[in-house]
């Protein structure tokens, strides 16, 4: 009896020493699990640290790239000839932006495209990845350049422009013009066309005013806006008579309380008649086109223009306000309507060019002075009631002298002096309207 009950308890020690055995066992194996988890989550923590770092260098960088290429096209929007200073001022808005960033091999630079309307980001730049180097991965991209540029901004008008614009071109096409000096005008202008109209069916519209001696108008409109007048007046001189024929289609200053302003030709502020020994209006060539965004039509309108005449100025100047008033909305097309004044989103514009002093002003009673004055005296009024309707005033003198009355009515004219030039010759006048065109334009990042 007493050897079967030493048995069992031999028994039950020998299955403590199992249990006791199987618990070291189990410990041991916790730990090392314990061990395991801990070393990934460590891993993974440190990863953390790293694409933290990487988030924030991408993020820093693309906005510093981006605010770079805006900067760089603004300066080809000022100055678009000069390529350099553009791209120096992208590469200076970088360099500041990132300055506290520790990226590697940074290869990003700038360049002009788009014939010097654009301006994009090219190249790479990395983060050292000092975590993830024990996975393998030693640094990470920050930008790279996989297909064309990283970033590009672009000069936008039209159906992309931040706004609407409503842009009246005032142009010379007195006889003083003719030969090269028209043809350099018509290159310049249709240059602007280009870009203020990037889009056919933009929002932008631009109108044309060319002048000479008067203002040549649609005839389906004409009576709308000229007084009405007899077919033929004989004016005589001391040793014969002159009979000068009137021309429906063609439009002198008013006179009167609103002589200098742009209030709508109704009545008694229709504009006054032309006569001529031939009857024809002076331009024969072109007609005033009111505001339109057909880039076919306008630069084709402008193809067949003409130089002759002299130079009335102030009609010009009162035809390129007329087409941005409101006031005389309802004596355009509907499609060719200006906006209101003071419209949010929209900018009137107006250019004003010239090659010569203002010399012809009239006087329909051919008594042989003017009622309103000088054609000089009349353009200043009439530019400073414009610019105090809150349109904006571009000047352009082609070949003028460097003192004179053309040059200082431009200068009066203009909204200030950095709105006002001077061109010496035909490349200077088409660099002139370009650099116009894209101050006016807006910009608008593509990528």
């Amino acid at each position: 009896m007493f050897r079967k009950r030493e048995g069992c308890l031999h028994a039950i020690v020998k299955c403590g020493e199992v249990v006791a055995r199987l618990n070291r066992d189990q410990s041991g194996s916790v730990a090392i699990l314990f061990g395991l988890v801990f070393s990934v989550m460590v891993l993974f923590s440190a990863a953390a640290i790293d694409l933290s770092r990487w988030s924030n260098a991408r993020s820093t960088t693309k906005s510093a790239v981006d605010a770079a290429v805006l900067a760089g096209a603004r300066s080809l929007q000022v100055d678009n000839a000069n390529t350099n200073a553009a791209l120096a001022t992208a590469m200076h808005y970088y360099k500041q932006n990132t300055a506290n960033l520790s990226v590697v091999d940074d290869t990003i630079t700038f360049k002009t495209a788009n014939d010097n309307m654009a301006m994009q980001a090219v190249g790479q730049s990395y983060i050292v990845t000092p975590f993830l180097n024990v996975a393998g991965i030693s640094r990470m991209p920050v930008v790279t350049q996989v297909d064309g540029a990283i970033s590009e901004a672009v000069v936008a008008s039209g159906g992309k422009g931040q706004g609407d614009v409503e842009l009246a071109m005032m142009l010379d096409i007195t006889g003083s013009m003719y030969g090269q000096k028209l043809a350099d005008l018509k290159a310049a202008s249709t240059d602007l066309i280009d870009i203020v109209l990037l889009e056919e069916n933009g929002k932008s519209r631009i109108a044309l005013v060319p002048f000479s001696e008067a203002i040549n108008i649609d005839k389906n409109w004409a009576a709308e806006v000229v007084s009405n007048g007899q077919q033929w007046v004989d004016v005589k001189s001391t040793t014969k008579t002159t009979r000068y024929y009137l021309d429906p289609q063609c439009a002198t200053e008013r006179t009167g309380p609103e002589a200098f302003t742009d209030a709508a030709p109704n009545g008694q502020n229709k504009l006054g008649k032309f006569y001529s020994t031939d009857g024809q209006c002076m331009p024969k060539s072109g007609s005033v086109i009111p505001l339109s965004n057909d880039k076919v039509f306008l630069k084709n309108a402008i193809d067949d223009y003409q130089a002759s005449g002299s130079t009335a100025g102030h009609l010009g100047t009162a035809w390129a306000w007329y087409m941005l008033s409101p006031n005389w909305a309802q004596r355009v097309p509907p499609a060719s309507r200006p906006g209101s004044y003071g419209q949010e989103g929209l900018r009137k514009i107006a250019i004003l060019m010239t090659d010569g002093e203002y010399n012809q002003q009239y006087d329909e009673g051919f008594a042989g002075s003017s009622p309103n004055g000088s054609s000089t005296y009349q353009a200043r009024m009439l530019c400073t009631n414009m610019k105090a309707a809150g349109i904006t005033v571009y000047t352009v003198g082609f070949q003028l002298p460097k003192y004179g009355d053309a040059v200082t009515t431009l200068q009066q004219c203009a909204t200030d002096a950095s709105h006002f030039y001077n061109a010496n010759d035909g490349g200077a006048l088409r660099q002139a309207f370009r650099d116009i065109a894209l101050q006016i334009s807006t910009l608008y990042l593509t990528k």
